[in-house]
């Protein structure tokens, strides 16, 4: 009789689930959606029972798709977006607000009070990351600086995907991609909670989970009524998971050090997997979510990737979009076929990708979107195409920026995966061949392999296996060296107008 798996990953508009055999065969999946709170401008956080909820019905509605027998299924593995600054819980394990997830800016303040009173160079000793409202330990101090009510209940911050698996066995624990994602509070170097920047902080040790364990650690096992809820048996074993990301790269087969991938879905997570420190250039910096004690994950990434094409297409397609829910061809297909009839280079349009700010590597707040070049000769597919290609050149800054030896190819997942013309542009910008997978990969693969081989039934060896990967694209030297010219430029461009774009923010959020 087969053996089966479950894979979670709690993401930021949904949280999907899906069931496979232990061949990495997939049996049934289930996604439940919801919406991001923004009570203000920059403002982005989440109740932690909309995640919990949201997991336990993708589980179960799963489980009753797969039509497999509860005793069948061996063990769970729950991954999650970055949690921000975790979810304050109180001496009972209450919510006491919201959960500051990573899209929320609003620490701006407590960014500045690190660099006055810390220094970044001290802070990059220990934890190898910078300052800003992206990581967990601003957002932490924010509350600690604006509401010292809910300070004072607060007793415990946990990361989604530990605090889900919390409810779910009652045991407490956080994966090290997690800890480490928290960062200024985080040594990289011990792999644990660093106490000097904790008390230069104000931040009791006590709020961090004390135990912190592999991403295929068993947790523990799911309680009676949990187990009931979801229509499985008492005790099976629930394993940490990871910050969705990172489990995504694993889903990609990245087992060992010195793999360059890219995972593109709303937003881009271009990482380098090292067991020796680099030398990066405003790289996010984390353990991995295997081995986490010896290898690093370094990324960089774009706040608005395939956001960014989607906004176009519901914009300036949305007669191809309409004819596409009537049952027509695909409105991206059609975006595409257009802008392949473009040269290389969108014939002098450059696009700038900041249209939520940027963060890794180029950590600017007021970063806003460009169109440059436009003339009366453009038309849509050639705003289109650079669109395209500014992801691309984006995605060759964090590669850049990690000073290291990418080898003779990079990964590539996401939406780009089914564009030949993306993964083209991204082979002609970058250099690099591109590899994408044959099937589509998320951070519940990697769910699923951690799960097996946390619980014993499969091997890492035996998961190498299930990644397929499809021809690589290789550059074309001619037009790598035209994008290298408008790469340059790419560059000049955003150093031009950084000022004036600090300006517009202001002037938008009616701060002049």
């Amino acid at each position: 009789m087969a053996d089966y798996l479950i894979g979670t990953d709690i993401g930021t508009s949904g949280t999907k689930t899906i069931l496979m055999d232990t061949t990495g065969t997939l049996i049934s999946s289930d996604l439940q959606e919801y919406d991001v709170l923004t009570p203000k401008a920059l403002w982005a956080e989440q109740w932690p029972d909309v995640w919990l909820n949201a997991t336990l019905t993708s589980i179960e509605n799963a489980v009753k798709k797969a039509g497999v027998l509860a005793g069948q299924i061996k063990g769970i593995a729950i991954s999650g977006l970055y949690g921000g600054s975790g979810i304050p819980l109180d001496e009972n394990m209450e919510p006491v607000r919201p959960c500051l997830i990573w899209m929320d800016r609003r620490a701006e303040e407590q960014e500045q009070w690190v660099l006055q009173n810390i220094g970044s160079q001290r802070l990059h000793e220990i934890t190898h990351n910078g300052t800003d409202p992206y990581y967990g330990y601003t957002k932490i101090l924010w509350i600690k600086d604006n509401e010292p009510e809910n300070w004072a209940k607060i007793r415990l911050f946990l990361p989604p995907n530990a605090y889900v698996i919390y409810k779910m066995t009652d045991e407490i624990a956080v994966d090290y991609s997690s800890a480490g994602n928290i960062a200024g509070i985080f040594d990289i170097e011990t792999r644990t909670w660093s106490k000097e920047m904790l008390d230069a902080m104000g931040i009791p040790l006590s709020m961090m989970p004390q135990r912190i364990v592999e991403s295929s650690d068993i947790v523990g096992t799911l309680t009676p009524q949990i187990a009931e809820r979801l229509g499985l048996q008492a005790g099976i074993p629930v394993c940490a998971g990871g910050v969705d990301c990172v489990v995504a790269t694993l889903g990609l087969g990245v087992f060992e050090p010195g793999s360059y991938a890219a995972a593109i879905g709303t937003s881009m997570c271009a990482a380098l997997v090292h067991d020796k420190p680099i030398h990066a250039d405003g790289l996010i910096e984390m353990p991995y979510v295997k081995d986490a004690k010896r290898l690093s994950y370094s990324f960089g990434g774009g706040a608005t990737a395939g956001a960014l094409i989607k906004w176009f297409r519901d914009h300036f397609a949305r007669m191809e979009k309409e004819i596409e829910e009537k049952g027509g061809e695909n409105a991206y297909v059609v975006l595409d076929r257009e802008a392949a009839e473009i040269a290389s280079g969108s014939e002098g349009v450059l696009v700038l990708p900041y249209f939520m700010g940027e963060r890794s590597p180029v950590w600017d707040t007021n970063a806003r979107g460009v169109i440059f070049g436009l003339s009366l000769v453009h038309t849509r597919a050639h705003v289109y195409r650079a669109f395209l290609e500014a992801v691309a050149y984006s995605l060759r800054h964090s590669m850049e920026s990690t000073h290291a030896d990418l080898g003779e190819y990079i990964l590539v997942a996401g939406g780009v995966a089914k564009s030949r013309l993306w993964r083209q542009i991204i082979a002609d910008v970058t250099g690099y061949a591109v590899a994408c997978p044959v099937n589509d990969v998320e951070a519940n693969l990697g769910d699923v392999m951690l799960a097996g081989v946390g619980t014993g039934l499969l091997t890492w060896g035996d998961v190498k296996s299930w990644q397929i990967l499809d021809e690589k694209v290789q550059p074309n030297p001619k037009a790598h060296k035209l994008y290298s010219q408008y790469y340059t430029l790419y560059h000049s461009v955003y150093q031009n107008l950084k000022e004036d774009m600090k300006t517009i923010a202001a002037l938008a959020n009616n701060k002049i």
